[in-house]
């Protein structure tokens, strides 16, 4: 029977939601154990939260005279959307521009933009669900795919959107997914 109770919408942990580690870094395997000191926390995310597109692409075969007679999977991408929100923060600046691009002196962070790759880190994703159940998504080998348009404007936060693309692991997996029921 269904029950109200097993509905629940996603919200920040308030000690911080998205982490980002080394490629390499050991993965979590749980909910709610700490993440090891290699995460860095990569501050505030705007309020539309992270989208998960994880839809397969496929191709319907026809026969003669148009009737579907197979479908195969042409690919399934697996990415997330979100927007940083913390200009400041050096650790999203390095996701941005590449760590190699960005250096940190006293209280001055110098960024230069190329067309350097960017490299590929594991990201975490923290996400506070009803009840006191927590779920974490862990993304073992994330690539910054996309990055939206950087809007310098008065009444409006400098964000930095971007689209991680989720490359498969050893395991052929793209991300996991754990949940700590209360």
């Amino acid at each position: 029977m269904p029950t109200t109770t097993k509905v629940s919408a996603g919200k920040p942990k308030v000690a911080g939601a998205v982490y980002r580690a080394p490629l390499g870094t050991a993965l979590p395997t749980d909910a709610s154990t700490s993440l090891p000191s290699a995460f860095v926390d990569m501050g505030y995310i705007s309020e539309d939260g992270v989208t998960n597109s994880n839809s397969p692409d496929t191709e319907k075969i026809k026969s003669w005279g148009g009737q579907v007679v197979l479908i195969v999977s042409t690919e399934k991408p697996d990415t997330f959307q979100l927007t940083f929100l913390e200009s400041l923060n050096a650790n999203v600046l390095e996701t941005v521009y590449g760590a190699d691009n960005v250096t940190v002196s006293g209280n001055v962070i110098t960024v230069r933009a190329n067309a350097s790759e960017l490299g590929e880190f594991v990201y975490v994703i923290d996400v506070a669900m009803r009840g006191g159940a927590m779920k974490r998504i862990v993304i073992p080998d994330g690539a910054l795919s996309e990055l939206g348009d950087i809007v310098y404007k008065d009444d409006e936060a400098i964000g930095y959107e971007v689209t991680l693309d989720c490359m498969p692991d050893a395991a052929g997996n793209s991300h996991y997914e754990y949940i700590q029921t209360a």
